[in-house]
């Protein structure tokens, strides 16, 4: 199981949602996660199987919760930094 590395971009966002996940906690962070499990289990994070149906709507419908107005926005940028997060573990992975 590969581990969170600090330095790269979004690795808070990133370890928070993985430790959810593991206490079965829905978050932001944590459908953040189920939203790029598949290309994370790649990368050898440890990302449960059992994905709800559509985190990307679930994720949304979070964000919204909290502020409507700001919800695509914010969504775009939590993307965004899995994005980076991703591409940067691609880089510092064996």
């Amino acid at each position: 199981m590969m581990e969170v590395d600090d330095a790269l971009p979004g690795s808070d966002l990133i370890r928070q949602g993985l430790s959810d996940l593991a206490s079965g906690a829905e978050t932001i962070e944590s459908l953040l996660v189920l939203v790029g499990a598949p290309r994370l289990r790649r990368l050898g994070f440890d990302v449960p199987d059992d994905t709800p149906y559509l985190p990307e709507d679930r994720l949304y419908a979070k964000l919204a919760e909290q502020d409507s107005d700001s919800a695509h926005s914010r969504y775009n940028a939590l993307i965004g930094r899995l994005v980076s997060f991703e591409r940067a573990s691609e880089c510092v992975s064996p």
